[in-house]
C-alpha cells in the first residue's frame, strides 16, 4: 500500500477519511496535532502528506514550511475551510502542491491523491499476482503467467482497479467481437484460470473481490 499521512484534528472526519483511503488501497498515518505530524513525518517515508491548517501545537502551513527548509520534498494537499485568497497563497508559498477547500467530495480528493502518487506505482501486487505496470508483465509466485490477450487485458484492468470494479463498457473493448455473452465467457474463464473470485456487479460490471 502507498503511505499517507494525515494532518487533522477532526476525530470524526479523519475516521471516515482514513476509512476510505484504506478501501481505495491507501495506508494512513493519523496525526491530530502538528507535533505528532513532525515525529510521524521524521520516524516514516510518506507518498504523501494530507495538512489541515487549523490543527494544534503547530498549524499546517507552519509545518510544511519546516520540511520544506528540512529538505522534505514529499508531496502536499492542503485540506482546509480556509478559502481566502490570503490563506490559500500562504499554502502555495509554503511548498503545498495543492489545496482542497472544506467540505470536500472524498471522491475529488482521491482523484487528486492519485494524481499526486500515480508514478510510484511501478507494480501492483493482489495476493501471489504481481503486475508491472510498465511492461504489462504479469507474474504469478514470481513466475510469468502467461494467458490470451483477451484474457490478459480483462485481468490488467480488474487488478488496476481492485478493489473497485470495472465498468462493462470498458471490458467490452477487450474483446474482438464484444456481446454481453462474450464477456461472460470469458469471465468464468479467467475466474478458472487464476482461481479468484471475480463477481459480477449488476448494473455496473465486474470486479475481484
Amino acid at each position: 500500500m502507498i503511505k499517507l499521512l494525515l494532518l487533522e484534528d477532526d476525530p470524526n472526519l479523519s475516521k471516515s477519511l482514513i476509512k476510505y483511503l484504506n478501501r481505495n488501497g491507501y495506508d494512513v498515518d493519523w496525526a491530530k496535532n502538528g507535533e505528532e505530524a513532525i515525529d510521524l513525518s521524521y520516524d516514516n517515508k510518506y507518498a504523501l502528506y494530507l495538512f489541515d491548517i487549523n490543527v494544534p501545537l503547530l498549524n499546517g502551513i507552519d509545518l510544511l514550511a519546516s520540511l520544506r527548509e528540512a529538505e522534505d520534498l514529499t508531496p502536499t494537499i492542503i485540506i482546509s475551510a480556509q478559502i481566502d485568497l490570503g490563506s490559500v497563497t500562504k499554502g502555495f508559498i509554503a511548498g503545498a502542491d495543492d489545496y482542497v477547500k472544506k467540505p470536500f467530495d472524498p471522491e475529488e480528493l482521491l482523484v487528486r491523491i492519485k494524481a499526486k502518487t500515480a508514478r510510484l506505482k511501478e507494480t501492483l501486487t493482489l495476493r501471489e499476482y504481481v503486475l508491472d505496470v510498465h511492461t504489462q508483465t504479469l507474474m504469478y509466485k514470481n513466475e510469468p503467467l502467461y494467458m490470451g490477450e483477451v484474457q490478459k487485458s480483462i485481468f490488467i484492468k480488474l487488478l488496476k482497479n481492485y478493489p473497485n470494479p470495472v465498468i462493462k463498457d470498458e471490458l467490452m473493448e477487450c474483446l474482438e467481437k464484444p456481446t454481453d455473452l462474450a464477456l461472460r465467457v470469458n469471465m468464468v474463464k479467467l475466474k478458472k484460470n487464476v482461481m479468484l473470485d471475480i463477481v459480477s456487479v449488476r448494473g455496473v460490471g465486474y470486479k475481484i473481490i
